[in-house]
């Protein structure tokens, strides 16, 4: 893409309604007065949506993502110069407070949120398109495929767990430029959540091609579009993509996107893989593929750990996680056995007060829940105390993977989490049987433990996971438990 110079740069058909600053060419963008009193922490949930517009697996439902104390500024706030902040400066904001350490890679990667932020300010995406007509129905040609010239080119931000991608993107979105109102900050898998129901009603409204008005509705609600954690292991997400991002770039949808896996990587050893070729064909020539690798991992700076995890399970650590409870909900009625609809399914909540909920593990990962019902459980109660996990081995191989599901939408919802457990939280996966008989560790495996400095029995889970995808997914999950019992995230987190 020619970068826009002088003449060329085009002016938006809205252009009147903004002020113009000294220069004819740059446009001035809306600043939003926010009363100095009004911290991020006592947002009301209506109100932090609203900020926010990210969507997850509802439309009432957030996910801001913003790392523990790394609470960044509601986006488009002016700053005292009166100015707007930009991704640069919000970066050294948070470096000179202390929030950050200085690093010269993640300054280049800056610098590119930085190159895009400024083509936002000045790009004029296409018009919001409504239903077509009968007649353009009949006579219209197919759309050309992602030749949008005028729309700057995405981003995609791969790298391994901890290398900042997710504080990276949100600190991009919550600079966005004031006249960019049209955008969406989502979970890749919320977001694929809702795509297939607006399909599902898509086909029940009668569409011949249901991802046409799936695609069409997108790009009218948002034309600024960040995904976070890009990874595709769903057959029925990976036959659609390629057409689903085809059609949003083709309708001036510019796209960021994270992930831990380079384009390449996706979807590897997945059913059915060369369908989804032409997708990853699409990333690698419209997006800027940026690896953030940098050898720093952001969550292995320590961190003071709060008391959230209790083991093992006896009387004392009981009544220990019992009392946490009840200071909790001090003057908030509890509830037994509340009754909650979960995607067409009844949920019994053992015990809850207000945002606040109490289950054991067999309630919640003995029974056949997945992503959606986890991901709407979170939403619903800010603090989740899980009790009575147990150690799990290969006979509990299925619980261990809704466990890790359970805490990969825990993180993900900004939810406050206790556990009780009967060994400490970080050896529940391993392999008891397999620990005890000397079993050999795999070089991978420890690897992967040593990277997130993990304690030395944690190795010991390798024996009940194989597979990439499975290792990769263990652990992450250790690093999320991780960061989710530091003194940082039971301050920040579970607010509703």
């Amino acid at each position: 893409m020619k970068p826009l110079l002088g003449p060329r740069i085009p002016i938006p058909r809205n252009a009147h309604i903004y002020p113009l600053r000294t220069s004819p060419n740059i446009i001035a963008p809306l600043t939003v007065a926010v009363p100095p009193s009004l911290k991020p922490i006592a947002l009301s949930r209506t109100l932090r949506n609203n900020l926010f517009n990210s969507t997850l697996a509802s439309t009432h439902t957030t996910s801001t993502d913003v790392q523990p104390g790394l609470f960044l500024q509601p986006p488009n706030q002016a700053t005292a110069s009166g100015t707007q902040s930009t991704p640069m400066q919000e970066y050294h904001k948070l470096v000179a407070s202390g929030a950050l350490s200085s690093d010269d890679y993640q300054t280049r990667i800056i610098q590119k949120l930085q190159a895009l932020h400024d083509l936002l300010a000045l790009y004029d995406p296409p018009p919001p398109a409504g239903p077509p007509s009968l007649l353009s129905r009949l006579f219209s040609r197919p759309a050309p495929s992602a030749t949008n010239t005028d729309r700057p080119q995405g981003l995609y931000l791969y790298g391994d767990v901890g290398t900042g991608k997710t504080m990276l993107m949100d600190l991009f979105y919550n600079t966005l430029p004031a006249r960019i109102t049209r955008k969406r900050r989502v979970h890749f898998h919320a977001f694929m959540l809702d795509v297939h129901k607006r399909m599902h009603a898509a086909k029940a409204a009668g569409a011949g091609d249901p991802l046409e008005p799936v695609a069409r509705d997108l790009a009218s609600e948002a034309y600024m579009l960040c995904l976070d954690e890009f990874q595709v292991t769903d057959i029925a997400d990976a036959m659609i993509l390629r057409r689903l991002l085809d059609a949003l770039l083709e309708r001036g949808v510019v796209c960021v996107f994270t992930s831990n896996r380079h384009p390449d990587e996706l979807y590897k050893n997945g059913i059915q893989r060369t369908s989804f070729l032409p997708a990853i064909d699409l990333l690698k020539t419209q997006f800027d593929i940026t690896d953030l690798d940098s050898g720093t991992d952001y969550r292995r700076v320590p961190r003071a750990l709060s008391h959230a995890y209790f083991s093992p399970l006896n009387s004392d650590t009981r009544a220990a996680i019992d009392a946490q409870f009840s200071a909790l909900t001090k003057g908030i009625p509890v509830k037994d056995g509340a009754t909650i609809r979960l995607w067409g399914r009844d949920l019994t909540v053992p015990r809850s007060a207000g945002h606040f909920a109490q289950f054991t593990f067999a309630e919640l990962c003995g029974r056949p829940l997945g992503a959606a019902d986890y991901l709407e459980l979170t939403q619903r109660f800010g603090t989740l105390f899980v009790a009575d996990v147990p150690r799990m081995g290969l006979g509990e191989k299925d619980k261990a993977r809704r466990f890790i599901t359970f805490i990969d939408a825990c993180y993900e919802s900004k939810t406050r989490l206790f556990v009780s457990s009967e060994v400490p939280i970080f050896e529940i996966f391993s392999d008891d049987s397999s620990a005890t008989s000397g079993a050999p560790v795999s070089d991978h495996m420890r690897a992967i433990m040593d990277e997130l400095s993990l304690p030395a029995e944690v190795v010991g889970a390798a024996s009940m996971f194989n597979g990439e995808e499975e290792l990769f997914a263990f652990a992450r999950c250790c690093s999320r438990l991780v960061q989710m019992g530091s003194a940082e995230w039971m301050e920040h987190a579970g607010m509703r």
